[in-house]
């Protein structure tokens, strides 16, 4: 038999079923799972949604690094650009 391959936003959907009340051995009736691979999926989808907050500090974190990124390389242009307009002064 051909293995099925579940996509993370059908694998949340089955999960929250679940969370939400829905007894177990309906969903994994309707989805055609076993309860082994439900509570597998269950597991890591509790032990992974603390990082589902973390993405917005992340984002900011990542975008105050952009910008100090960009600064610091605007100011290696400028002190290269001093630099070789003082070697022109110096080598005529």
């Amino acid at each position: 038999m051909k293995r099925r391959k579940w996509n993370a936003k059908t694998k949340a959907t089955i999960i929250l079923d679940g969370l939400r009340g829905k007894p177990v051995a309906t969903i994994c009736q309707n989805y055609q799972i076993s309860q082994a691979q439900y509570y597998q999926w269950h597991d890591h989808f509790l032990a992974n949604a603390p990082k589902t907050f973390a993405v917005a500090q992340q984002t900011d974190r990542e975008a105050r690094l952009q910008r100090e990124n960009a600064r610091l390389k605007n100011l290696v242009g400028e002190l290269t650009l001093e630099l070789k307009k003082s070697d022109e002064e110096v080598w005529p």
